[in-house]
């Protein structure tokens, strides 16, 4: 498996296309137009209420500011020579953006100095802690730590399936049968995976999603061929399941006493060594595979049962 992991103590920024950020969070943008991107380099929120007054001592540097009703009208009762000297602070921060809540329209000197900083502002309709809510859990999913992993990532009954292996081992043929008999692609070739709490959530890259190479044909679009329901922009990782060329001396685990592990992003993947061979039907293995352990999550093992039948 070849995995290219960020340091998760690192600072990490990710750049992505305002419509998008807007589109994604219900924004309005109304300063900003000539920007295409923003950057982002922390999944906190500010409300820069202290640094108006004055106070500038643990700011948020890099923080999304989000202005409300008690930031709004503070600023509007203050003289217009104080009210501008707040504002020019407020603009002197490396800030990515500022997001007025509650339809807040921003003043024109607050247009004026966004033009003049580049830093884009937006409007919300949603209350200042419904607004937190969304922009965070946005923030987090963006800059989550993650790792780009060579596989193929399926979700076959419920199951985060990654197929992993060397090429030419079958990886994108098995996918291709899986996703016939009714199963969903989330990735091929490359999945960007993303650690979120306790969970691995992989994806597509952007240019390539629901594209998929199969040797002898070609690139082929899945989701114009099968449907929107073959396939996901999204998926849990809950098993990989390794390709490996069967040279005929290596031994394989028959009854799978022993549990493996892959880790990812510090977290523990229970994993699958599978053999490839001429007339196995790959595709079929891995779907009992995922079926399995979906049994076992819910409490039952085959493997449990036939030693206690073995007992009896």
């Amino acid at each position: 498996m070849q995995i290219d992991q960020r340091d998760e103590m690192s600072v990490v920024s990710e750049s992505v296309k305002i419509k998008n950020f807007c589109r994604d969070c219900g924004l309005e943008l109304l300063q900003g137009n000539e920007l295409d991107y923003i950057t982002f380099s922390s999944a906190l929120i500010n409300r820069p209420g202290l640094l108006l007054t004055g106070f500038e001592d643990y700011f948020g540097d890099g923080r999304v500011q989000v202005v409300g009703n008690a930031e709004y009208y503070y600023i509007q009762s203050l003289p217009e020579d104080q009210k501008r000297r707040a504002m020019e602070r407020f603009f002197s921060k490396k800030i990515p953006c500022i997001i007025y809540t509650r339809s807040i329209n921003p003043s024109p000197y607050m247009l004026e100095l966004s033009a003049i900083h580049n830093i884009p502002i937006f409007m919300s309709h949603l209350t200042t802690t419904s607004l937190n809510t969304v922009v965070s859990d946005y923030l987090q999913k963006l800059l989550a730590p993650m790792s780009c992993v060579h596989g193929t990532l399926l979700e076959i009954s419920g199951i985060g399936v990654l197929l992993t292996g060397r090429s030419g081992q079958g990886k994108s043929e098995t996918a291709l049968e899986l996703i016939h008999r009714g199963h969903r692609l989330v990735a091929d070739d490359s999945v960007i995976v993303k650690k979120l709490g306790e969970e691995l959530i992989g994806t597509a890259p952007e240019k390539i999603k629901f594209f998929m190479e199969v040797r002898g044909i070609g690139i082929i679009d899945i989701r114009s061929l099968y449907g929107v329901a073959s396939v996901l922009p999204q998926g849990r990782i809950d098993l990989v399941i390794e390709l490996r060329k069967w040279s005929g001396d290596e031994e394989f685990d028959r009854i799978a006493d022993k549990k493996q592990y892959e880790e990812i992003l510090g977290i523990n993947v229970q994993k699958i060594v599978l053999p490839v061979m001429p007339g196995r039907n790959l595709a079929v293995v891995v779907e009992v595979a995922a079926r399995n352990l979906r049994m076992q999550r819910m409490g039952y093992n085959a493997l449990d049962d036939l030693i206690k039948n073995q007992r009896d």
